[in-house]
């Protein structure tokens, strides 16, 4: 294995092409590998990542860095390792994050054992975070931190992946994109989910999954009928828009009840939960083996809030200290102590009353 030699998963967009030239100026060997999962841009303004696009805009600053670049071929591992858990959510009436099975399967799993075939001592992403002593924790630019997406990185691969953007600023990435010259400077970036035409995943459930329209019930908590909905994977914990119900005030999706394919929805204030449960909890820390004061995030743009974890059963249970608004089933749940990300898991079923320890 070569320490100097490093692998960037170069996405084409501007954060990883920086990435890329800071490792070289750095005095890396550096090699770009580009995933290439077959998607079109289709009718979207902004070609995807890992697109024929972007495939360009990448293979264009590796010409520039005077780096090797290589493409591989993920489009069967996107769809086994991303895609089927993607559907397979939604049928099950949970909302999934495709970019978190991403990071932990294809980025952080495959791509690092193909930069150890490749020799090298490193990969690295454009993700904004850090590694330090070997703990993983947010980047400085709070505002970009992306240690949400990547908290199920395993504790012995951190010391073989580097994320050079950790210490800055987009708008100083834009920068020195610019003062390396390089082609992507401005291009936009993007939090679409990169396999979903138009960012459409009702219309891809449709069109990928044969999901049909199986029509059912809309009731209030008390169980009153308040309308017709068009299929429990349409809708999400949260959801106001698209309800096609006028009570005088705002409603919202509370629960998914696909045993009897009914939706519950009511006023805002039901939409808040404090208690829930994780399953496939990940640990970066060590086992949380009783109880534990952290801070919880339960999706990428939640402010985390403090909550007590609590060992239960094969899972474990989070309690917020405060109600937080839409605790949605599918969805992460990322702790962190300060600015280190302690672990995480998915969340499993949300309660409408403590639960006993």
């Amino acid at each position: 294995m070569i320490k100097d030699r490093v692998v960037v998963a170069m996405s084409g967009g501007v954060d990883s092409s920086v990435a890329a030239a800071l490792l070289k100026s750095r005095g890396y060997e550096v090699i770009g590998i580009t995933m290439c999962f077959n998607l079109a841009a289709g009718n979207k303004r902004k070609s995807p990542c890992c697109s024929v696009e972007s495939i360009g805009d990448a293979a264009r600053v590796a010409y520039k860095l005077g780096i090797r670049h290589y493409v591989l071929n993920m489009k069967k591992q996107l769809e086994e390792r991303v895609i089927k858990d993607f559907c397979k959510e939604y049928l099950s009436g949970r909302t999934p994050n495709p970019c978190v099975k991403c990071n932990q399967f294809l980025k952080f799993d495959l791509l690092l054992n193909k930069a150890r075939s490749l020799d090298a001592g490193f990969l690295a992403t454009g993700h904004y975070a850090r590694i330090e002593n070997g703990l993983l924790k947010k980047a400085r630019d709070l505002k970009k931190d992306q240690s949400y997406f990547i908290y199920r990185i395993k504790p012995d691969q951190l010391k073989h992946i580097l994320f050079p953007l950790g210490e800055y600023t987009k708008d100083q990435v834009r920068r020195l994109a610019r003062n390396y010259g390089l082609s992507v400077a401005d291009k936009p970036g993007s939090q679409e989910i990169c396999f979903l035409p138009g960012n459409n995943y009702r219309e891809f459930l449709r069109s990928y999954a044969g999901v049909e329209n199986k029509p059912g019930k809309v009731v209030d908590v008390q169980g009153n009928i308040l309308g017709t909905h068009k299929g429990i994977p349409f809708y999400t914990i949260g959801q106001r828009e698209g309800l096609g119900i006028a009570r005088g005030y705002p409603v919202y999706v509370i629960k998914l009840d696909c045993r009897n394919n009914r939706i519950i929805v009511g006023p805002k204030q039901d939409a808040f939960k404090s208690v829930f449960l994780v399953k496939d909890p990940h640990y970066l820390c060590g086992r949380i083996k009783k109880k534990v004061a952290l801070k919880v995030k339960i999706r990428y743009n939640h402010a985390e809030s403090p909550a007590e974890i609590i060992p239960f059963k094969n899972k474990l249970m989070v309690r917020f200290r405060k109600p937080q608004f839409s605790i949605t089933p599918g969805q992460s749940a990322v702790f962190y102590k300060g600015d280190q990300v302690y672990g995480g898991g998915i969340i499993d079923k949300v309660e409408d009353k403590n639960v006993k320890e």
